[in-house]
C-alpha cells in the first residue's frame, strides 16, 4: 500500500473511532508491527503486555509472592503504571506507587519478568483491574489506537474496528525471538527460548484462547512474510475495513 492509501485511511476517520486490535503468541511479531502500524496511521499504541510484565516486575521487587494470587490482585489494583501512547516512544514507568515509581522499560524485558509472568497473567482478579485499566487507556485517546495482546480482539476491545489474529509457524516464532534476544545482547539454548515461547503460550491460553480466531477476527499467518511484508498486509486490512 503506498502513503497516499494509508493516509486516505488515517483521514477517512478524523473525529470517528479507529481501534486496531491485533492478538497472537508470543513471537508472532505482533508488538513490533502493531507499533509501526500504529506510527504509520498517525494512532495511539498499546502494548498492554507491558502492563502485565510491569506488575510482575513491581511484584519481584516488592517480594510480592506471584502464585500468591490475593496478594497480586490486591498489588494489581494501588500500583502505579505509566505507558507512553507514542508509537515513537517506548518507555514505561512504574511502582508500588507513584512516588515509588521508576523507568522500568527495560527491566520488564529481563528474563526473571519473563520466567515469572504468566503466573500474574492468568491471575483472574488481576486481569479484570489490568483489563479495565486497558480500556480506560482506549478511552483516553477517544478510542484512536493500535492495540495489542493476548485478548484484546475478545475481552479488551471486542468492538474494534478491525480485529487481528497474528500468527506464525513454531519455527519462525522462535527464530523471531531468538533474534529480537541476540539483538540486546541475551543469549538463550534452545531449551531456554522454547520455554519462554512456548511453555508461556500454554500457561496464557489457559485463561484466554489467542491461538484461533474467535468469529470475526481475520487471521494473518506471517510465517513467510518479513517485517514490511506484515505490516503492509495489516494496513491493506484497515484499508479494506474502514476504507471503503
Amino acid at each position: 500500500m503506498s502513503d497516499g492509501g494509508v493516509n486516505k485511511t488515517a483521514q477517512l476517520r478524523i473525529g470517528k473511532s479507529l481501534v486496531i486490535a491485533i492478538d497472537g503468541p508470543s513471537g508472532s511479531g505482533k508488538s513490533s508491527v502493531a507499533r509501526e502500524v500504529a506510527r504509520r496511521l498517525g494512532l495511539a499504541y498499546q502494548d498492554t503486555g507491558a502492563m502485565y510484565r510491569a506488575l510482575t516486575l513491581v511484584c519481584l521487587e516488592n517480594r510480592v509472592a506471584v502464585q500468591n494470587q490475593a496478594a497480586v490482585e490486591a498489588l494489581a489494583k494501588r500500583f502505579y503504571y505509566e505507558q507512553w501512547f507514542d508509537p515513537g516512544v517506548d518507555m514505561v514507568a512504574a511502582g508500588v506507587d507513584a512516588e515509588d515509581a521508576l523507568d522500568v522499560t527495560d527491566e520488564i524485558r529481563e528474563p526473571r519478568v519473563s520466567e515469572a509472568v504468566s503466573a500474574v497473567a492468568t491471575n483472574l482478579g488481576a486481569r479484570t483491574e489490568l483489563i479495565r485499566r486497558q480500556r480506560a487507556a482506549i478511552d483516553s485517546v477517544r478510542h484512536r489506537m493500535v492495540v495489542e495482546g493476548r485478548d484484546i480482539t475478545t475481552v479488551v476491545a471486542p468492538q474494534a474496528e478491525v480485529r487481528l489474529l497474528l500468527t506464525a509457524s513454531e519455527e519462525a516464532r522462535l527464530a523471531r525471538r531468538g533474534a529480537q534476544l541476540a539483538a540486546n545482547g541475551e543469549k538463550q539454548s534452545t531449551e531456554q527460548l522454547a520455554e519462554q515461547v512456548l511453555a508461556r503460550d500454554a500457561k496464557d491460553s489457559t485463561v484466554v484462547d489467542f491461538q484461533r480466531a474467535a468469529d470475526g477476527v481475520v487471521t494473518l499467518d506471517s510465517s513467510d512474510l518479513d517485517f514490511e511484508q506484515t505490516v503492509q498486509a495489516v494496513l491493506r486490512l484497515v484499508q479494506e475495513s474502514v476504507g471503503g
